[in-house]
């Protein structure tokens, strides 16, 4: 069992850390309101730090999970950040949805401070988390992801290495845009079976089943049909992971139309008040203006 720590305890990291604490590993947490911290601590019969320093001082992982490039930057760099209280060859694994640009210029730092550096984003929304079942796509060195994968298999469906530092990235990047083509989609077929007069439940039952399954369908078909958006991943969150791709495609060339277009729908859906409603609210923006 490895001395841990876990940085940031929001919906996905609170729980990410419990499953490392049940795996018997010796887990320290830090967040920034120091109260959750200390709550998940008592739950957990782990510890809590009041800095990422001390929270990763001797420990041979640390974990992070917060919420964009500020805050890791924040988390890692400075007087009280995890770097400065790392012992040399510890690695740090790194589950926020960051840009690449950060991912390159903390990897270098921590080579620079004789550390690893792993970028592993996530994907599995909460109830992933929570069941211990996420997607994590990670770069980085082949040594540092080789000793860091067991750790992070206490909760993942799937872990696999894609590249060199700042793939991970990259390919959470792929994730999100395909997931936005993903909910436009599915909402406008909703939304057009309401207009025809079909019942929403017995199309999606029908559909689910050929080439028009998917997760989002097996997953958001009822919630949506429901008018319940108070759960998931958060619009504002996704129009942040949505800008990353976006002037990242802007920097390699690539072409994102349609991840332009979604993206500018949930400008509306924040605008409509829904910037904490789940991403599947992309229908009820079309129910509100048709």
């Amino acid at each position: 069992m490895a001395k841990l720590a876990f940085l940031g305890l929001g919906v996905m990291g609170y729980p990410m850390a419990g499953h490392l604490a049940k795996a018997g590993h010796d887990v320290c947490v830090y967040n920034r309101t120091g109260a959750k911290a200390k709550a998940w601590a008592s739950e957990h019969g782990g510890r809590s730090a009041p800095t990422p320093r001390e929270a990763a001082s001797g420990v041979d992982f640390v974990m992070a999970c917060v919420g964009n490039d500020d805050d890791l930057r924040s988390v890692c760099l400075g007087d009280d950040g995890a770097f400065a209280g790392m012992s040399k060859g510890a690695t740090f694994v790194d589950h926020t949805t960051v840009s690449a640009a950060v991912t390159a210029e903390l990897y270098e730092a921590a080579k620079a401070l004789g550390l690893n550096f792993v970028d592993a984003p996530i994907s599995g929304g909460q109830a992933g988390a929570e069941n211990g079942q996420l997607s994590i796509m990670c770069g980085g060195d082949q040594s540092a992801y080789a000793a860091a994968e067991p750790v992070m298999q206490v909760y993942a469906k799937l872990c696999r290495r894609i590249g060199e530092s700042g793939a991970g990235q990259m390919t959470k990047m792929c994730n999100q845009i395909a997931i936005a083509g993903l909910v436009q989609g599915l909402s406008e077929a909703l939304h057009f079976a309401d207009k025809a007069g079909l019942d929403g439940r017995a199309v999606v039952e029908v559909i689910s089943q050929g080439a028009a399954g998917s997760w989002q369908m097996a997953n958001r078909y009822e919630t949506m049909l429901d008018d319940h958006f108070e759960h998931g991943f958060a619009v504002d969150w996704m129009r942040k992971d949505l800008g990353i791709c976006l002037q990242t495609a802007n920097e390699n060339g690539a072409s994102l139309p349609v991840t332009a277009l979604v993206d500018q729908f949930y400008k509306d859906v924040q605008n409509m008040g829904g910037g904490r409603w789940d991403t599947s609210s992309l229908f009820k923006r079309l129910q509100n203006i048709g």
